[in-house]
C-alpha cells in the first residue's frame, strides 16, 4: 500500500504546533511536556511495539472482528461517536484502526515469539507459580502473640476473631485472611512454614522482622497451564523482552538536531 504520509522534509514544515484552546504548543514545547510529566518512556516504549508489529499481516476477517470488538469496548457504535472521539484525541481513521488491531497484534508477537517456550518455561518454575491463602495475626508485642495463639488453639477464640482486633497490618479488615497469592509473594520465613504446612495447620508465633506474627495454612492452590496461565506467562514474556528492549535503546534528548522517522533497535 503506498503511502500517504508527508515526506521527512514536508512533515517538518506541516506539523509546526498544536492548538489546545487558545495556547498554540510548538514541537519542542510538546516535547518538553512530554518529558515534564514523564511520558517519553511511555512513547518509547510504544515506538518499539510498533516497530516489532509492523511486519504483522491480519486478515479481513481478523480486522473486522478486532474492530467490532473494540468499538463495542469503547462505545463507538455510531458515526457521531467515532467522529467524537477522532477529535477529542486528535486521531484520523486510519490511526484508530491501527489502534483497535494493535492489541490483536501484540497478542500474535507473543504467541510467535514466546509461545513454544511455554510448557517448558511452566514445568522448570511451577513451584514458583503455585498460590496460596493463609491468614496471618502480626503484632510487635511478643507477649499478646503468645496469649493469643494459646487463645487460638485452645478453641476460645477463632483465628479470624483475633486477627480482626489484634492483628496490627490491613489483613485485619480481612480477618487475617490473604490470598489467593503466588507463594513466592509473603516473606520468605513465612513461606517456609507454609511450604509444609497441611491445611489449617497452626504455627507458634515467630519473629518476622520488626513483627511477631502467627500463621496458618488456609489452602494452597497448584498452578495449572490453563488459558489464564499461558497468558500470564505469554505478558511476562513480553514485559521482559520490553524492558530489555528499553535498556538497549537509552532515552537521549538533542538540541537543533535533525528529525528522524526511523526506530533505531
Amino acid at each position: 500500500m503506498q503511502s500517504h504520509l508527508p515526506k521527512l522534509d514536508e512533515a517538518c514544515f506541516l506539523v509546526t504546533y498544536i492548538q489546545f484552546g487558545d495556547h498554540p504548543i510548538s514541537a519542542a514545547e510538546a516535547l518538553t511536556l512530554l518529558a515534564s510529566y514523564q511520558m517519553l518512556p511511555q512513547l518509547c516504549r510504544w515506538l518499539i511495539v510498533e516497530h516489532e508489529i509492523a511486519s504483522i499481516i491480519l486478515s479481513a476477517e481478523e480486522k473486522a472482528t478486532a474492530w467490532q470488538q473494540f468499538s463495542q469496548k469503547n462505545q463507538l457504535t455510531t458515526s457521531e461517536q467515532i467522529a467524537s472521539t477522532l477529535k477529542y484525541y486528535g486521531m484520523s481513521e486510519a490511526q484508530l484502526e491501527e489502534l483497535a488491531t494493535r492489541e490483536l497484534k501484540i497478542e500474535k508477537l507473543k504467541i510467535a515469539k514466546w509461545g513454544a517456550k511455554i510448557e517448558s518455561y511452566f514445568l522448570q518454575h511451577k513451584s514458583q507459580l503455585d498460590k496460596v491463602i493463609y491468614s496471618l495475626i502480626r503484632t510487635a508485642d511478643p507477649e499478646v502473640a503468645q496469649e493469643l495463639y494459646f487463645r487460638i488453639k485452645a478453641c476460645e477464640q477463632t483465628f479470624a476473631e483475633c486477627a480482626k482486633q489484634y492483628s496490627q497490618g490491613q489483613e485485619a479488615q480481612t480477618s487475617g485472611l490473604i490470598g489467593p497469592v503466588p507463594i513466592t509473594q509473603p516473606h520468605k520465613e513465612i513461606v517456609q512454614k507454609l511450604l509444609i504446612s497441611q491445611p489449617g495447620q497452626l504455627w507458634p508465633p515467630m519473629r518476622v522482622d520488626n513483627w511477631v506474627v502467627i500463621v496458618k495454612l488456609e489452602k494452597m492452590i497448584p498452578a495449572q497451564l490453563d488459558d489464564a496461565m499461558r497468558a500470564a506467562l505469554l505478558n511476562h514474556f513480553f514485559e521482559t523482552w520490553l524492558n530489555e528492549q528499553m535498556e538497549k535503546t537509552p532515552l537521549k534528548i538533542y538540541e537543533d538536531a535533525p528529525i528522524s522517522s526511523t526506530v533505531t533497535k
